[in-house]
Order: structure tokens, then sequence, then C-alpha cells
């Protein structure tokens, strides 16, 4: 199956934990890296998602917000790396960010927000991304 989303990174349930309507899924990826999303029981349920588990997690590059410093936030996933590539467009940039793993992770967000975070290639940044945003393929 192909997917228009740019993110896609393969990983291993290391833990459900399951609300009333919702469940929290953490992934470790094949980089050591963890991600968490936040999806339905029925998602879960019909997923056949359990400890142990190969996913696929995909976030759309819209659902990545980028910062700068030290950041206290509620979002679970924030990843830190370099900015390797801009690709800026006429409204919109394309701004990838490398971890310490390799693994690149791929935001768009708006040219103001690029200039106004200084953003430029081998500036430090963070990956932000809201566990809500963080599907998972299994």
């Amino acid at each position: 199956m192909k997917l228009s989303a740019r993110n896609k990174f393969i990983g291993k349930v290391t833990d459900v934990t399951r609300g009333a309507v919702n469940g929290i899924v953490k992934v470790e990826l094949s980089n050591g890296q963890h991600l968490t999303s936040s999806i339905t029981l029925e998602s879960i349920d019909d997923l056949d998602i359990t400890v142990g588990k190969e996913v696929t997690a995909v976030i759309k590059a819209t659902s990545v917000l980028i910062g700068r410093g030290h950041l206290t936030l509620s979002a679970r996933n924030k990843l830190s790396g370099t900015i390797i590539e801009i690709n800026r467009g006429a409204v919109n940039a394309i701004v990838k960010v490398e971890l310490p793993s390799k693994v690149v992770i791929t935001s768009s967000i708006s040219l103001e927000a690029v200039d106004e975070l200084d953003l430029t290639v081998g500036t430090e940044a963070t990956a932000i991304i809201k566990a809500t945003d963080v599907l998972l393929m299994a």
C-alpha cells in the first residue's frame, strides 16, 4: 500500500494502556526511538495490537511541529535532531530533521514560522507530534 504521508516508521509495540474509549500505544522504532500513539480501543482491537507486534507509525508532515530550545509541552512525542534540509515554497516550507539515529522526520510548516524560529540547515530543532496524530498500521 502506498500512502501520501511523508513519515512512516516501523517498530514494535512495547506497551498498550486501555482507557474507556481510547488507548495509548507505545512503539519502539528499529532505531531505538520511541513514539506514543493515542487511538480508539476499536482500532486497537481491529488491528490486534498487542505488546511485541510489529506496526508502522504514520505521521503526516503537516502534523509535525518544529521547535527550538528547551520545550515543555503536553505533546507526547518530542524528537530532537538537526535540520538537514529546508525546501521553501510560496507559502510553506518542507523541513527535514535528522535524529541522532539517522532517522529523518519531515515537517510542513509556514515560511513565517521558518523565519520566526530562524531555522537553517545545521540548526538543532525538535520535531513535536501529538499522540493523536500518530496513526498505526498493522
